[in-house]
């Protein structure tokens, strides 16, 4: 059986909209449908959002998406690219013999994506 993580990456220090992943987008935070839309294809044995910011962690815990751990400050600025970021979370995961088959990269901003078109990929 193929093991899924997925990862959403939201840092918290946007510069040209603040704290655009917990903007309202049609009644729910922008970063509610990537995480909502990840758990109903119910295809990841993972969802990990990948993020510097306690206020966008805390929500994504209420939407029952556990924080196993913190993205660090270094790696939550305008110079460090999604590769580094990626990199680090499979790292860590492979720290604690947690491996994937698959590992799946959702934009957090993507309000427009749904369990089917994750599902159809």
């Amino acid at each position: 059986m193929i093991k899924r993580l997925a990862i959403i990456p939201a840092r918290g220090g946007s510069k040209r909209i603040k704290n655009k992943n917990l903007n309202i987008f049609h009644g729910k935070p922008l970063i509610y449908y990537p995480i909502s839309a990840a758990k109903n294809s119910k295809i990841f044995d993972k969802i990990h959002v990948s993020s510097d910011s306690k206020k966008i962690l805390d929500y994504s815990n209420e939407l029952k998406i556990k924080t196993d751990f913190v993205r660090p400050k270094y790696l939550a600025n305008d110079k460090i690219g999604l590769r580094d970021v990626v990199k680090y979370v499979i790292s860590r995961y492979q720290k604690i013999n947690h491996n994937y088959d698959e590992i799946w990269l959702i934009y957090a901003t993507n309000p427009f994506i749904t369990k089917n078109i994750i599902r159809n990929c």
